[in-house]
C-alpha cells in the first residue's frame, strides 16, 4: 500500500529528473562511450546515428518511459 511518503518521493524524484533532463547540456554533439546510467558500452552505430548520446538504447528506454 502506498503512503503519502512514498508519493512525495516519487513526485521529487520527477520533478529532478524533469530539472536535469531541461539543463543545458555541452553544445559539443559527441557520443559517450559508455551510459551514463549503466556503465555499459554504447554501441558505435548509435554513437553514429544519435550525436550526442549519453545513454543506451535499454536506459533511453527506460528515462521515456518515466515521462
Amino acid at each position: 500500500m502506498v503512503d503519502i511518503v512514498d508519493t512525495a518521493n516519487d513526485q521529487a524524484e520527477y520533478f529532478l529528473q524533469v530539472a536535469l533532463d531541461r539543463r543545458q547540456r555541452p553544445t559539443s554533439a559527441v557520443s559517450a562511450q559508455f551510459c551514463e546510467d549503466c556503465d555499459e558500452p554504447i554501441p558505435l552505430l548509435r554513437q553514429q546515428t544519435i550525436q550526442g548520446c549519453a545513454t543506451c538504447v535499454s536506459c533511453q528506454g527506460l528515462r521515456e518511459r518515466r515521462r
